[in-house]
């Protein structure tokens, strides 16, 4: 790429990301504000339009950087398309002949459209800080913390938290535990929140249509885009089938037939897009033999509930699994290592710390005389399994506390759960 290009596009960049706007704090401010007193890269991935670029801004205001102190790069601008490794060094010579501070922040964009990034990274990690993002999963691929010798900090940032929204919708959650008519209106808020969902332009400007231009992006630039064309229909497919079926077991071979691609290996490959993409997530049932985990079927969740209710087909029994997605969420949200529990009776969520298991979730949306007994017996059973005391049944608005053969539940509204950091 020729130099004065690249120089041009680069003092655009910087005028583009000088930014006024209010934005919505985000939760993860603060813990890469954290990380950077470690003095090591920081990778931040997570689903396109996710806020990656207005966290940038957001840490930039926050430590309050001057011109001279940072460098802005978006590896997602087009004008950056004939970008290659050779003109890595173009940059740092920028940074050098316009007179920016030698310890300039370096803030890079999308860095996952440019081949062999990490080997530039790993050789200026001593000389600047960095703060990467990126909408790919393989950016925390072992191969990666290879090339970088072990020495990188990672974090996901996933759309708006219930509180994020609450935020973007100037919502005031001081005192709401005491005050009734405040639990009311948080009451409204999270029915808006499970349909809308958390995709930050979409709560912002209050639209759905940007929540199926969003996924139609990321189907298009991080799925259909590896495979051969003809496959562009089966792909689509694909995705309206895990829409329909979050929270329930995918078989490969079911989903194979359905989206008609007979090859397991490609029907494979395209979970994996899906999966490396942050649109789908698939977790293990728990066995204490990790082969048996790898054969069993996996729970399928989506990144965000705008996406099952405005694009997938919506079935009178949604809003538990909607419920169930939400949680799922916030469990990723909160960095947790995951499984779903599945013997004679089922419970949603297993929390794994270390090598045991350490707590129990179930979630319906409505305990009643039909569920109630198949609930409580798939939680009781996963806590006498893994000797816990307590577990958690999570619902849509009720709420008490169950006291079985010397075992507590507690019994509580997702919406309530969320906004106390998640007990658990």
């Amino acid at each position: 790429m020729e130099r004065e290009k690249l120089n041009y596009v680069l003092f655009e960049q910087q005028k583009e990301f000088i930014d006024n706007k209010d934005f919505v704090e985000r939760e993860q401010t603060k813990k890469v504000l954290s990380l950077l007193k470690i003095k090591l890269p920081i990778i931040i991935t997570g689903l396109r339009r996710a806020g990656k670029s207005t966290l940038l801004k957001l840490i930039k205001r926050e430590i309050k950087l001057k011109e001279e102190e940072y460098l802005y790069i978006n590896f997602n601008d087009e004008r950056l398309i004939d970008f290659s490794v050779e003109d890595f060094q173009k940059i740092i010579d920028f940074v050098t002949e316009q007179e920016y501070n030698q310890k300039s922040l370096l803030f890079i964009d999308e860095i996952q459209e440019v081949k062999k990034w990490e080997k530039w990274v790993d050789r200026i990690k001593d000389k600047h800080p960095i703060i990467i993002t990126g909408s790919n999963s393989k950016l925390l691929s072992k191969e990666i913390s290879t090339i970088l010798t072990g020495r990188s900090m990672s974090l996901g940032l996933y759309p708006f938290s219930f509180r994020e929204f609450l935020d973007a919708k100037k919502i005031d959650i001081e005192d709401v535990h005491i005050n009734l008519k405040k639990q009311a209106v948080l009451r409204k808020y999270f029915s808006q929140y499970m349909d809308l969902g958390g995709i930050p332009k979409a709560v912002v400007d209050n639209d759905k249509r940007i929540i199926k231009e969003i996924y139609e992006n990321i189907i298009y630039r991080d799925i259909i885009k590896k495979f051969n064309k003809n496959l562009e229909k089966n792909i689509k497919e694909a995705s309206l089938y895990l829409l329909s079926n979050v929270s329930k077991e995918l078989s490969i071979r079911v989903f194979s037939r359905v989206i008609g691609i007979p090859n397991l290996g490609t029907a494979k490959s395209i979970l994996n897009a899906f999966d490396s993409a942050f649109l789908f997530f698939f977790v293990n049932k728990y066995d204490f033999s990790i082969r048996k985990q790898i054969q069993n079927p996996k729970k399928v969740y989506c990144i965000d509930t705008g996406f099952i209710s405005n694009v997938g087909f919506r079935f009178s029994e949604d809003s538990g699994k909607l419920l169930e997605n939400l949680v799922f969420i916030e469990l990723k949200r909160m960095d947790k290592e995951i499984y779903y529990f599945s013997e004679k009776v089922e419970c949603d969520f297993l929390i794994k710390e270390g090598i045991k298991i350490k707590k129990a979730i179930q979630v319906c949306y409505e305990m009643n005389e039909k569920n109630k007994e198949r609930e409580i017996n798939g939680l009781m059973t996963a806590l006498d399994k893994f000797n816990l005391n307590n577990g958690l049944i999570l619902t849509n608005s009720q709420e008490e506390e169950l006291y079985i053969n010397k075992k507590k539940i507690k019994v509580m509204p997702v919406w309530k759960w969320l906004l106390s950091l998640g007990e658990v």
